[in-house]
């Protein structure tokens, strides 16, 4: 029995490890569609792997860090062509990045719910900008050492995979802390509100994002519309949504992105996606903050009622606690 319960242990264990590591490896497959080139360096503007690899630990905790080290090596593999002695070093920079960031946000006591402001500025902060900087350190300085960048290009490339890094977690983590809570809907959820404002986030994305006129802004109200009316779960999925619209007419070179170079749009792409991946956490953090504080309001004033009731004077002589001598003085 006891030699059965540790196997099966073992197999799950296993099993989350070849899950991460596949969630990892389709997750890189998807960002390399829109890969482009810095100084010869493979770059993408949103690099998915390091969200789903900070949402795992998260998850799952440290046990789960070799799937991240698995599936970097699978993708790696997959890019090159080859395994060289080069690729351990990029492999363990792409796994201590998320590793460090789960720990530090463990440190300053980081909650998944993202339902206090300090948790969103913590997960930017300490999860996304600082954790980041081991990936993107460690991977410039491999391309650096094997000749294939040139000094010159050394913080061009480093900030473009630090900023690639960083909207990963931005944008893919808080997703996953969402379907983390998923339920399903009820008849009485806002179901035409939700329409509309899927509807409207495709075609603001769209229209600021391939329009010449530089309109990006235009997506913002959507987001704080998002943010507002359904928290997290409506902020989130709107800022992937506008931050993938926004890379796809980047790679394009169309709308506002027509005439740049391709570092002039990388350089939009991060301060956009950065500025939507903030404005959709931290305004979902405040609301979401509010709201409970006036739930604990409400709650502490229903018990004060409650008390107010009990102690009230008009009850009936019958219901309050007799005292000594009452009887005494009666007769």
């Amino acid at each position: 029995m006891i030699r059965s319960e540790k196997n099966r242990r073992r197999a799950v264990a296993a099993l989350r490890i070849l899950a991460v590591a596949g969630a990892y490896y389709a997750a890189a497959d998807l960002g390399l569609l829109r890969k482009v080139t810095v100084h010869g360096a493979v770059i993408t503007p949103l690099w998915p792997p390091t969200g789903i690899a900070l949402g795992a630990l998260l998850y799952m905790g440290l046990r789960v860090w070799p799937g991240i080290a698995l599936g970097s090596v699978l993708m790696i593999a997959t890019l090159t062509g080859s395994v060289t002695p080069s690729t351990a070093l990029v492999v363990a920079g792409n796994t201590l990045a998320p590793v460090c960031a789960f720990l530090l946000l463990r440190r300053v006591g980081f909650r998944t719910e993202l339902d206090r402001l300090r948790d969103g500025v913590v997960l930017v902060f300490l999860g996304a900008m600082a954790g980041m900087v081991i990936s993107a350190t460690t991977g410039t300085a491999v391309l650096l050492l094997d000749d294939k960048l040139p000094a010159s290009g050394f913080w061009s490339v480093w900030a473009a995979w630090w900023a690639g890094d960083v909207m990963g977690v931005l944008v893919v983590t808080p997703l996953l802390l969402v379907l983390r809570r998923l339920r399903m809907p009820r008849l009485t959820d806002r179901w035409a509100e939700a329409g509309a404002l899927l509807i409207v986030a495709v075609a603001g994305s769209l229209l600021a994002t391939r329009s010449p006129l530089s309109m990006l802004y235009l997506v913002f109200p959507v987001l704080i519309w998002a943010a507002l009316r359904f928290q997290l779960a409506g902020s989130a999925p709107c800022a992937l949504l506008v931050s993938v619209i926004a890379i796809i007419a980047g790679t394009d070179r169309v709308g506002p992105f027509a005439d740049l170079t391709m570092v002039q749009i990388m350089v939009n792409l991060t301060i956009l996606n950065g500025a939507v991946a903030l404005t959709a956490l931290l305004l979902a953090a405040v609301v979401a903050e509010q709201q409970n504080v006036r739930r604990r309001i409400e709650r502490a004033c229903e018990e004060l009622a409650d008390l107010v009731d009990q102690l009230a004077p008009g009850r009936s002589a019958a219901a309050w606690p007799s005292r000594p001598g009452d009887e005494r003085e009666s007769r």
